[in-house]
């Protein structure tokens, strides 16, 4: 193919992976003349910026793509609305007025058509990525917008009132291909965009050998501005990715805002942390707080410092404070198991790796999240006293802004210098990009600022018989729901606990039943040890 007349390279193709309320006032842009000076048509001037944005497609239903107000399309426009399962025409309009899909790659990659029954074959978003990114850059103003009372306020984008074109090169499994990438890039150039938005990345490579870097040089060599995502491979240094001269690289920073958390122990020591919980508060007086380490049920230690599901003593826990260290599961789910067992509320330790900031995420019972030297502090304290004199009150407060100081780098965002070319900064700068409120797509389980969009639980499986591998299998009629078990094999030695990971993703359209059932099962050809699954659609 190399020797073809018009084929310049041949390159092997590439995975890329996927890489707000407060933000417009914080860097300047909530009032419109600050983008555009003395200029009274300021917002109809925004109108003509089309912004496309390459990623997992679009939720069209969002209210960020609202287009009341919009004047007509640009005449330079020359895209189109792709029509595709639960995708039509009519999910287009003055704000969202062109979406495609390529999947040529992908599929290529795979081997076969992508199923149906589990990604939308469309520009549809199914992960919540794309919509996501999409709304933080050209967001249409959103009133009332908030996550269970915080960050309560107007969302819009940086670029409010410009239009946005879709590209959808990921699919199932967050498969991005390089080939795709290319090809919604030439088609982006074709349909005249102004600007365009890349929040995916991959390692470093020589800007010959990168196909991002390549299609970028063209969209340039048209006058197209590229943005992209400089990762999230933080705090080490030389990670950073998309370096190429020509691509504006964008590394992610701390907002003036955040959502305060306290506690105060027995000892009168006060502790500031991070929550989202919006249920009731605790009582004023200080009540019992228990370390997840001492409370567990024999043999289960270790687990039971994570607050791993059934290695917690019930006995321990109910009517206390908890606290957990990271690790296995996410915060709410740990929050879920402490719950479960009568448990009143919870304080949880970060890692040490993630002492530069604390992710704010929902908690369903009152909840702390600390930084791992304050979750040091505070089970020292807990060591040295008597399990029953050991006391605390947490309280959870809203919304808090002008936090000092701010913006500073974000631990997880990727840093320089530069690993193709050393006298070339990177990133060019940083932007809001830790606890952000925005769009995201119906379809998928849960997606936050920096949020996953998939469930995962940790077991623990024990052999109570001889040694033994056991594989597992899965059985399911939940169609729209994706499941995967990392490990699939398990070898035991006697009365050996192991722990496996089981993973929930939305895929595919929501079934016409209220329930959906399943299980998953370990064999070792002779016995079988059986789960049973359950899903309710709401």
């Amino acid at each position: 193919m190399v020797t073809q007349t018009g084929v310049l390279k041949v390159l092997q193709d590439k995975k890329y992976k996927l890489l707000t309320t407060r933000t417009p006032e914080f860097l300047g842009l909530d009032r419109i003349h600050v983008m555009f000076p003395a200029s009274t048509s300021s917002s109809r001037s925004m109108e003509d910026i089309i912004v496309g944005v390459i990623d997992s497609g679009v939720w069209p239903e969002s209210k960020s793509f609202d287009d009341t107000g919009y004047g007509p399309i640009p005449t330079t426009w020359k895209g189109k609305c792709e029509i595709g399962t639960d995708f039509t025409v009519s999910n287009c309009n003055k704000k969202l007025i062109g979406a495609r899909f390529f999947l040529k790659g992908y599929e290529a990659d795979k081997g076969s058509p992508i199923n149906e029954t589990k990604e939308s074959r469309s520009p549809r978003d199914t992960k919540g990525h794309g919509t996501h990114t999409a709304s933080i850059s050209v967001g249409s103003p959103v009133r009332n917008a908030s996550l269970f009372g915080y960050a309560a306020g107007t969302a819009r984008g940086m670029a409010p009132r410009a239009r946005v074109a879709i590209y959808k090169v990921c699919w199932e499994g967050h498969a991005c291909l390089g080939s795709d990438y290319l090809a919604a890039i030439d088609q982006a150039i074709i349909d005249k965009v102004n600007v365009l938005s890349l929040s995916l990345g991959f390692t470093p490579l020589d800007y010959v050998e990168d196909p991002l870097a390549i299609g970028a040089f063209a969209a340039m060599e048209h006058g197209i501005l590229v943005s992209c995502a400089g990762g999230n491979s933080g705090p080490r240094a030389s990670l950073i990715t998309n370096v190429a001269p020509w691509i504006t690289t964008v590394g992610a920073g701390t907002l003036d805002r955040d959502f305060p958390a306290y506690i105060t122990l027995g000892n009168s020591q006060n502790y500031t942390g991070i929550s989202l919980y919006n249920g009731s508060s605790f009582p004023d007086t200080s009540m019992s707080l228990i370390y997840a380490g001492n409370a567990s049920i024999p043999g289960e230690k270790e687990n039971a410092r994570k607050c791993v599901g059934g290695s917690l003593d019930k006995k321990k826990v109910e009517g206390k404070i908890v606290m957990c260290e990271s690790g296995f599961l996410t915060g709410p789910e740990k929050g879920n198991t402490v719950k479960s067992l009568g448990g009143l509320g919870m304080v949880l330790a970060t890692l040490d790796y993630d002492e530069e900031e604390l992710l704010a995420e929902p908690h369903i019972l009152p909840t702390i999240v600390v930084k791992f030297k304050d979750g040091e502090a505070i089970k020292k304290y807990l060591f040295s006293q008597n399990p029953n004199n050991s006391m605390a009150t947490v309280v959870c407060e809203r919304t808090q802004f002008k936090v000092e100081p701010s913006p500073v780098v974000a631990m997880f965002s990727s840093r320089g210098p530069n690993s193709i070319t050393p006298q070339i900064l990177k990133p060019d700068f940083i932007a809001p990009g830790v606890n952000i409120l925005a769009a995201f797509s119906r379809k998928a389980i849960f997606n936050g600022g920096q949020g996953t969009e998939e469930i995962k639980h940790t077991r623990t499986l024990t052999n109570v018989g001889a040694e033994g591998t056991y594989k597992v299998s899965i059985k399911s009629d939940a169609a729209f729901v994706k499941i995967s078990i990392e490990p699939k094999v398990l070898s035991f030695k006697t009365k050996e606990k192991k722990l496996y990971t089981i993973t929930f993703s939305t895929s595919g359209s929501k079934p016409n039943s209220s329930q959906s059932f399943g299980s998953l099962e370990w064999s070792d050809g002779n016995s079988i040890v059986r789960s049973p699954i359950a899903f309710s659609w709401k």
